[in-house]
């Protein structure tokens, strides 16, 4: 079924919400866990999934994007026939940029009309998880459903914008809010911004909301005709975590340390990202590591504990560093404290500095500075 889908994936819609780190890049192309990038993980589930065509809408800063997907060959996507498909931000009727998901979908429309797959499977990159989309299509298929949209049950969420279900015991979506106050009141569903539909009856619906003046998927689409079409809502089970804020990021980067969110994630079927021929990392005399993610090209000569190294990352002598994330080719020199710290690409944090933040506000250092 995967292989009458085509996906398209959304890589600037959450920017505004961690814009520490989406400042000089799209939320798709954030690293995360070592290696990877958000987008890693919703391309990765497509393609385990079968589909062989995506389409990765763009709008701004796009350039650190563009040289991770390269031509796609790390998920088996370069292809003369599909592959990867970067879409630009403009449709045929303007040439500004989209200003909401359904300007996007519009100017995407050609795109989905020159295929010729039955499915749209539609996500963004706000979210870390593995799902088998086949089981979804199969979902959707079952239940002659016009939309099935993905959700997982959480407690909290912290986000500018969300959307919440409430399915009925065969999984029609009878109620959906957008942004109402749960926190704090139990367990809700929240839709993750996966979503099935028809290839067809989204064009439809597009032109459609085009002729009505909507400027609003989410309110305008899905609220106002919840009873009107056939909403369906699967439960994704297992890890999900969802990145809406810089807190977000560091916690759900440090839940990796853990060894079953790593089985859960990496264990059953490949993550993929683009790869890169480094040395292995080096570790000193007087090295000091626990419990720690270290990927390769570092240099390591001090003390890391409960940390996130990206690859080239450099610990000096004497340095203790703990709770932390250092993206790639971060320097640290010699005796420098660190605790609950995030450093961008390219940091260089001079000898003797001493740093530190908490878990619900890691201390920042944006990309290229020195301290």
């Amino acid at each position: 079924m995967a292989n009458q889908a085509v996906g398209v994936i959304f890589s600037n819609i959450h920017d505004e919400n961690i814009p520490e780190l989406s400042r000089h890049r799209t939320m798709a192309s954030i690293p995360f866990g070592g290696r990877y990038r958000l987008i890693d993980f919703a391309l990765s589930n497509m393609v385990n999934s079968g589909i062989t065509t995506v389409g990765i809408v763009t709008k701004y800063n796009y350039q650190s994007l563009i040289d991770h997907l390269g031509s796609g060959k790390e998920w088996d996507l370069a292809r003369k026939d599909g592959g990867i498909i970067l879409l630009p931000p403009y449709s045929d009727e303007t040439d500004l940029p989209y200003a909401n998901r359904l300007e996007a979908l519009k100017g995407v429309t050609g795109f989905l009309t020159r295929r010729k797959e039955e499915y749209v499977v539609i996500a963004d990159c706000d979210g870390i998880f593995r799902q088998d989309i086949k089981e979804v299509i199969r979902f959707h298929e079952e239940n002659h459903a016009d939309i099935t949209m993905v959700y997982h049950e959480e407690d909290h969420v912290e986000s500018s914008y969300y959307i919440t279900l409430d399915p009925d015991q065969n999984g029609r979506i009878k109620g959906l809010k957008i942004n109402p106050d749960v926190n704090g009141k139990g367990k809700f569903n929240l839709y993750v911004n996966i979503m099935v539909l028809n290839r067809e009856f989204l064009i439809n619906i597009i032109h459609d909301a085009a002729t009505r003046g909507f400027s609003s998927f989410g309110r305008d689409i899905l609220t106002k005709q919840v009873d009107s079409l056939k909403i369906f809502g699967y439960k994704m089970n297992g890890y999900y975590a969802g990145i809406n804020s810089l807190q977000d990021y560091y916690r759900h980067s440090m839940e990796l340390l853990r060894r079953d969110v790593r089985t859960e994630l990496f264990g059953a079927r490949d993550i993929y990202t683009k790869v890169r021929d480094s040395a292995p990392s080096k570790y000193n005399d007087g090295a000091l590591v626990k419990n720690s993610l270290i990927s390769d090209g570092c240099a390591i000569e001090g003390t890391v504990e409960n940390c996130i190294l990206f690859r080239g990352v450099k610990v000096g002598k004497g340095s203790v560093v703990k709770n932390s994330i250092f993206m790639q080719d971060t320097v640290i020199g010699a005796n420098v404290q660190l605790d609950c710290v995030i450093t961008d690409k390219n940091v260089v944090v001079r000898d003797r500095r001493h740093l530190a933040g908490c878990e619900t506000l890691p201390y920042f250092v944006s990309k290229g500075r020195m301290l």
